[in-house]
């Protein structure tokens, strides 16, 4: 539920070492890797425009507006928002989905190797952080310091959009295990709730070889984000809770969309 990021290309023939968490961190190491694109592929690709389409919409932004889109992945979103008119600048820490995103750089698109946790050097009319692209971090002052980043990046007039998994909603409805198979690798999945995180565990052979990776997202309800806008003061405009921008519910909504200046 909560590696809900970007794009997809070939696997190409070649094992992966063991993923090691004592040396990097997972997202920096899994989101590397051709096997999560590979698992991820099957992501409703029109739920997402759809949802594009009605956030810019909602926010009316200016014609040829600038937008930010944090933690872009491989760029699909940003390649999808620059189809609209925007002037699009998309940041991973990902170097491989950087490196992939470039080859469909233009004029009013580009993307860039950039840590969100640090501002990036320009103002935009908005700054996105979308499908639970948020909460990776071990401790909490770099997800302050994500926040103060995104209000860095927005101009007086500016707008900001968190897009995160409603942790009630996952939590309640946690699928413990399960087994895909992509292109002929079963990828077995544990997913499970543990000191305010939600992990998935991810294992699977390739070539012979076993392959584990793990993703831990913490468990950050609406008033964990709220005391966070409040340290980084970051004004809550409006939330919804769907890709339809339907009314929150706590209990009952997939999606925790945030709207903030």
């Amino acid at each position: 539920m909560f590696a809900e990021r970007k794009d997809y290309m070939p696997l190409k023939r070649k094992a992966t070492p063991l993923h090691n968490e004592t040396k990097d961190h997972w997202y920096s190491n899994w989101f590397n890797t051709d096997f999560y694109h590979l698992l991820y592929k099957g992501h409703d690709y029109q739920e997402a425009r759809v949802f594009m389409d009605k956030i810019t919409s909602y926010l009316n932004l200016p014609e040829e507006g600038s937008i930010l889109d944090v933690a872009c992945g491989r760029g699909r979103h940003s390649i999808y928002l620059n189809s609209l008119g925007y002037n699009v600048t998309g940041i991973d820490i990902s170097e491989k989905s950087i490196q992939y995103a470039k080859k469909y750089e233009n004029p009013t698109l580009k993307f860039q190797l950039h840590d969100m946790c640090e501002i990036f050097p320009k103002q935009f009319d908005a700054v996105f952080n979308l499908f639970t692209s948020f909460g990776y971090f071990e401790e909490d002052k770099d997800n302050l310091n994500a926040l103060k980043a995104f209000k860095a990046n927005l101009n007086k007039t500016g707008f900001g959009v968190i897009d995160f998994m409603n942790v009630n909603w996952v939590i309640n409805n946690l699928v413990p295990n399960e087994t895909k198979t992509v292109e002929g690798i079963d990828f077995h999945i544990q997913k499970y709730f543990k000191d305010n995180y939600i992990y998935k565990e991810i294992i699977f052979e390739f070539e012979g070889k076993p392959q584990h990776f793990t993703e831990r997202v913490k468990a950050m309800n609406l008033k964990d984000f709220e005391r966070l806008f409040e340290k980084a003061d970051i004004y809550l405009l409006d939330i919804f809770g769907d890709y339809k921008l339907s009314k929150f519910d706590s209990e009952n909504s997939e999606r925790l969309i945030m709207i903030f200046k």
